[in-house]
């Protein structure tokens, strides 16, 4: 027994190592020299040299940075629960058999296989101003054209709702979350007298929460990569940098004034951002869980 559960290891060692040590090569050493590089003055062309917190001191005074950081967080506080709520209604409403709902599930879940270049084209083409499909839809009815990569708030809920239609892989997640949920539960609740919501509330959701709490974290992540795309092909950061996020600053601090130091300072901000935020999550999650207990 204790040699079929060694050799068994060993195997599952083997498998796993050469993710293990990609991750470790290809995330974590990066993500440390970023660490490091952002309390350094680095220009690539000269050493680093150390500049103690100089950088995150400067922030302070950089106005395109804060006016990044508001239009990010703005966007991660508004998308992601639409997203992530979004999924949860279709997979709900699709957990179901019929061709219908499978032709539905692959709608769904074709815009995330297309690349994001070509996905931001194909938007910018549906909301052009002057002849977007939308415009002239809405002419149709009589109602005038919206412009809508012209206007700030138009434009920012453009990117918004560009994000949300490629949710495909969560779709998936939480269908598949949601078909585990042991039938027999349901079918004892629906005995007992049970409405909707509340085979929802008290039977569903309570075993979905995993997979939608893997979801919320996958997308505060994916949120700050996302717009980088959309908000430089489909609106050009304009109008006023109203789609200006973190991602184009830091790649016009690297790229365009080769300030890598202080790029590496608010690649590193980002990622404090997003470990508060999953870690918000995470203890609001278990929270929630342990007032239902206790009620």
């Amino acid at each position: 027994m204790m040699r079929a559960l060694s050799s068994y290891r060993v195997q599952l060692a083997f498998l796993l190592a050469p993710f293990v040590i990609g991750t470790f090569l290809l995330t974590v050493v990066p993500m440390l020299i970023t660490l490091a590089l952002g309390f350094t003055e680095y220009d690539l062309f000269s050493p680093p040299r150390w500049n103690n917190f100089q950088n995150f001191i400067n922030w302070g005074a950089d106005l395109l940075f804060q006016r990044a950081l508001y239009n990010s967080a703005w966007f991660v506080l508004l998308a992601v629960p639409l997203r992530v709520l979004g999924a949860l209604l279709l997979a709900l409403f699709l957990d179901r058999t019929g061709r219908a709902c499978g032709i539905g599930r692959a709608v769904i879940y074709l815009p995330t296989m297309i690349p994001e270049v070509a996905y931001a084209l194909i938007w910018l083409l549906l909301l052009n101003p002057g002849y977007g499909a939308v415009n002239l839809f809405l002419n149709l009815f009589g109602l005038p054209d919206v412009g809508w990569t012209l206007e700030p708030f138009t434009a920012r809920v453009s990117v918004t709702v560009m994000w949300l239609f490629q949710l495909g892989e969560g779709f998936v997640l939480l269908l598949a979350a949601l078909q585990l949920v042991p039938r027999e539960v349901l079918e004892v609740s629906l005995l007992d007298g049970a409405n909707r919501w509340q085979r929802f509330r008290f039977v569903i959701l309570p075993f979905m929460v995993p997979a939608l709490l893997l979801l919320a974290f996958r997308d505060v992540a994916l949120s700050f990569q996302g717009v980088f795309v959309s908000g430089l092909l489909l609106t050009e950061t304009g109008p006023y940098y109203t789609t200006y996020f973190l991602p184009h600053y830091i790649y016009d601090e690297a790229f365009g004034l080769f300030r890598y130091g202080y790029a590496s300072a608010t690649t590193s901000l980002v990622y404090v951002v997003t470990v508060a935020i999953v870690g918000g999550l995470f203890f609001a999650v278990r929270w929630w869980r342990r007032d239902d207990a206790n009620a």
